[in-house]
């Protein structure tokens, strides 16, 4: 029988990527090289098999990593914007060439449908038309100065390197978010892939330098480490490195965010989400249940929007739970690369792990599994990372529903009265991402949408939690970390602000009304 590897042409994917000999784990561009005798060894949570091994990042390697960026931006931040501009465009039509081998090599080694896979793609390329359109518009402001003869604006400067730490789930799309809006304001980048996805940031990483390289930029605009904790660390710990953007666990933006705050670092953290969506009396059914399935079991349950918590009122509650019951027994879990099915697997045996352990937990402190879960096995399911989406009734006091457990595990609460009784319950957590409410009632929606409304950083009314469109800003409030990533004005933190005085009289009036004569 022929391995999925074969198939689809990983292999031929893979040389299309320019990932021809997989001995690298350090690029500072068209350059590769480590000095490690370690590596990370990249198994497809699709079919177990082994893709590839990569050489994990050292200290010499990182050193020269480091000193190449430096020197490259020196060049970088005195390109012109719009020039900038230019050179994400190319890559932006780089990722519309390679589209299709991109999405199945995510799709492959992250275990998410070949349908996302290519939609994570296409984000890339709507980021980078994003930032195109925004190297023209980097503007400051101007203030009238309170001194006669004064003129006082604001004006925006490259801040120099930005680590980018980014996590497995979206292993190539939450780097370019981050990138493409550094490069157009004149920062370089040095990016850590997860170590679970290390070969879509190889591949990533060619074709960026194929892009400067063709435009006779310097080395080290775009850079490359892989490995683990520790050699993101030295990212963190680095004081020649202004920005760290780190996408991940609480847990580790905890970790992240005391190393950069100990040398007084910029932070931009995405972390977890414990997303609900409210249902009302005056909700959609049919669109409620569209929503909560998708959110719940979309990449496997492996968004940091995917929906954890579905708060019903009691009137709708069994309405909701019997619809839910009926679409949870039409979804076919296997292969993401048979568009047929609705559910992949999970990354790796420690995720199956947390889901098993999280299913135990419901039934420990008193909750009723609706929908059971379990692994897969069989020729199909080989690489025992197919889990079985579940379902359980809880209530919202129990701890396990305080955390989030990244898999298909989908809780029911219910809750009477109004909608604030509904807002407490969400609002009762430690993170604060995404939300959502089902309503046709105008007044519940507004009230969602208030301040006495949802905490977290992403409120919507009549669609889900899960996903989120480029041009709003994206990040949450809380444990979730407090960044905003891709649109809006998300780009600021990627730059240093200045403010200027300028006097044009020959007089020097002082502060305060203060004399001082010569």
């Amino acid at each position: 029988m022929k391995s999925l590897s074969d198939t689809f042409g990983i292999k031929k994917v893979l040389e299309e990527l320019g990932i021809k000999d997989i001995n690298e784990g350090t690029s500072t561009g068209k350059s590769q090289f480590s000095s490690s005798a370690a590596f990370i060894k990249s198994f497809s949570p699709v079919d177990g098999e082994l893709i590839g091994s990569v050489k994990i990042s050292t200290q010499e390697d990182y050193e020269k990593v480091v000193e190449s960026a430096q020197v490259a931006f020196k060049t970088w931040r005195n390109t012109p914007a719009p020039l900038r501009g230019e050179i994400v465009r190319q890559f932006g039509d780089k990722l519309r060439q390679k589209k299709e081998a991109l999405g199945l090599l995510v799709s492959y080694e992250m275990g998410k449908s070949y349908q996302e896979g290519l939609g994570e793609v296409q984000e890339m390329i709507d980021i980078c038309d994003f930032a195109v359109g925004l190297s023209r518009q980097l503007y400051g402001l101007t203030m009238h100065s309170e001194r006669p003869g004064h003129r006082m604006y604001e004006q925006y400067h490259p801040l120099g390197i930005v680590g980018i730490i980014s996590a497995f789930n979206f292993p190539v799309a939450v780097w370019a978010w981050n990138a493409t809006l550094a490069w157009v304001c004149g920062d370089v980048c040095i990016w850590k892939p997860s170590e679970k996805t290390p070969l879509t940031g190889i591949a990533c990483q060619n074709i960026a330098a194929e892009v400067f390289e063709a435009n006779n930029l310097p080395e080290g605009i775009s850079n490359l480490i892989n490995g683990d904790q520790h050699v993101g660390s030295l990212l963190t710990k680095d004081t020649r490195v202004p920005l760290i953007s780190a996408t991940g666990s609480t847990r580790m933006g905890k970790i992240v965010a005391q190393d950069v705050a100990a040398r007084l670092g910029k932070s931009l953290l995405e972390l977890g989400g414990n997303n609900a969506i409210i249902v009302t009396p005056d909700a959609d059914i049919k669109m409620t249940i569209i929503g909560a399935v998708f959110g719940a079991v979309g990449t496997c349950g492996q968004r940091c929007t995917s929906t954890r918590r579905l708060i019903i009122h009691d009137s709708m509650y069994d309405k909701v739970k019997d619809a839910l019951v009926k679409a949870y027994s039409q979804l076919k879990i296997g292969n993401p690369l048979d568009e047929t099915n609705h559910v992949g697997p999970l990354i790796d045996q420690d995720a199956v792990k947390m889901y098993q352990n999280a299913l135990v937990e419901v039934e420990n402190q008193g909750g009723k599994i609706l929908i059971e879960g379990g692994v897969l096995v069989g020729e199909n399911y080989k690489s025992g990372c197919y889990v079985k989406p579940a379902i359980a009734e809880v209530k919202p006091e129990y701890s396990i529903v305080q955390h989030e457990t990244f898999a298909p595990i989908l809780y029911l609460l219910k809750y009477s009265g109004d909608v604030e009784n509904a807002l407490h319950i969400q609002n009762n957590v430690a993170q604060g991402l995404s939300s959502a409410i089902m309503t046709n009632n105008l007044r519940e929606a507004e009230q969602f949408l208030s301040v006495n409304g949802s905490d977290c950083g992403i409120a919507n009314v009549n669609i889900g939690t899960s996903g989120a469109e480029i041009g709003g800003a994206f990040g949450g409030e809380k444990e979730t970390g407090g960044g905003r990533e891709s649109g809006s004005d998300a780009w600021k933190v990627y730059m240093r602000r200045q403010t200027n005085t300028i006097n044009y009289t020959t007089n020097l009036p002082l502060a305060q009304g203060i004399k001082f004569e010569l």
